[in-house]
């Protein structure tokens, strides 16, 4: 018998909506994945790296023209100069970044602060790791940080916080002030931040991301860590990065190469060349605002009630009468009987705090937000 490191963690909620979903015939706007393709310029890019022979393994931190062009997207984004070749590294996907990340900061014993509701890996990789997560529950509809209460919770054994903007599930996004009083915490207190910026380019209403890379106080003890897949439609392929000064990238490359060593060869050639026009990647906010705010048009005079959406691809909105079911029999029901698939917020909280929320994913097709849409609109006005 296999003595468990994880044991009270289970089949992840995405996996279990997802096929939920499918089971029943379900439009899935549960797990975060987009039903519309991928540039047909950079599928092509791929396909001819490929035909090049661009097959074998590539460099273990990343092939040197991708961590160029990310060096001077982070320059122009952020205006901090990036050293490609000592503060760049190329993941298999933002969670593997994530988990070396943790792993390579993390010691027995050591205690990381997470915000509930929090996205699924946090704990279970600080756990891995050996650390001990200490929770701080957000509250809706704002979901504001309770800096004086984080202060509270950091004692001598706290390494590291970890932070998400714009976040997953609640779409806020973090506001200069609230980088201010990270970093006075992280210096005061000597921690490491992660920090998970993965929706960096799906931010709305004129708004801005605000990057740890922004902050000089922030450089020397942040990990950002973002993923291609967000920004180009393409989940499936698991590209991500990590950029950190030089001492810290030097420890997270040790243990890269023992996770995944490299990374896809020709996406990684295709990638380079992608980036190289801003006109890929700096149009998203406005795509994706359009989205949301179809999804929101579609579900006026419903039940559901919009909470505020900052930023990424998901809109959270609040049930006041779930008909006596938990949110996670809500969804469940809402799934099998209407067609419709969406995730419960509670299971993103430690406690299990059930607010009566539900996330949407609006990274779809109109026509499938508009099906969706109307569903609800037709059950639940």
């Amino acid at each position: 018998m296999i003595d468990s490191k994880l044991p009270y963690t289970g089949t992840s909620i995405f996996t279990v909506m997802s096929a939920l979903a499918a089971e029943h015939g379900a439009l899935n706007l549960s797990q975060g994945f987009p039903d519309f393709p991928v540039d047909p310029d950079l599928v092509e890019r791929i396909n001819d790296y490929m035909k090049r022979g661009y097959n074998q393994y590539a460099p273990m931190p990343g092939v040197p023209v991708l961590k160029q062009e990310i060096s001077r997207v982070v320059e122009e984004s952020f205006l901090r100069k990036t050293d490609p070749n000592e503060e760049v590294i190329i993941y298999s996907g933002a969670t593997e970044g994530l988990f070396v990340t943790l792993l390579t900061i993390i010691n027995k014993g050591d205690e990381v602060i997470i915000f509930d509701p929090v996205y699924d890996s946090y704990d279970p990789v600080t756990r891995l790791a050996g650390g001990i997560p200490v929770h701080v529950p957000l509250q809706p509809p704002y979901f504001d940080i309770p800096w004086e209460i984080v202060e509270r919770k950091i004692t001598n054994r706290t390494k590291a916080i970890v932070v998400n903007t714009p976040h997953n599930p609640t779409g806020k996004l973090f506001s200069e002030e609230d980088m201010q009083k990270l970093a006075f915490l992280a210096e005061k207190n000597d921690l490491y931040v992660v920090s998970d910026e993965v929706y960096e380019r799906i931010v709305f209403d004129g708004r801005k991301h605000e990057s740890v890379l922004k902050y000089p106080a922030l450089r020397k003890r942040a990990i950002a860590i973002f993923s291609f897949g967000k920004t180009f439609h393409a989940t499936g392929w698991k590209i991500g990065y990590t950029v950190a000064v030089p001492e810290i990238t030097s420890e997270l490359r040790k243990v890269h190469q023992f996770v995944t060593f490299s990374v896809n060869t020709p996406i990684q050639y295709a990638l380079a060349d992608h980036l190289k026009n801003p006109e890929n990647y700096l149009n998203l906010g406005a795509f994706f605002q359009a989205k949301r705010d179809r999804f929101l048009e579609g579900i006026k005079g419903t039940k559901f009630v919009p909470l505020p959406c900052g930023g990424t691809y998901f809109q959270v909105v609040s049930v006041p009468d779930m008909e006596g079911l938990s949110d996670e029999e809500y969804v469940r029901r809402m799934t099998i009987r209407d067609g419709v698939a969406a995730i419960p917020i509670s299971v993103f909280y430690q406690d299990q705090q059930d607010h009566r929320l539900l996330r949407f994913c609006f990274a779809k097709e109109d026509e499938t937000i508009d099906r969706a849409t109307e569903i609800l609109r037709r059950l639940y006005s």
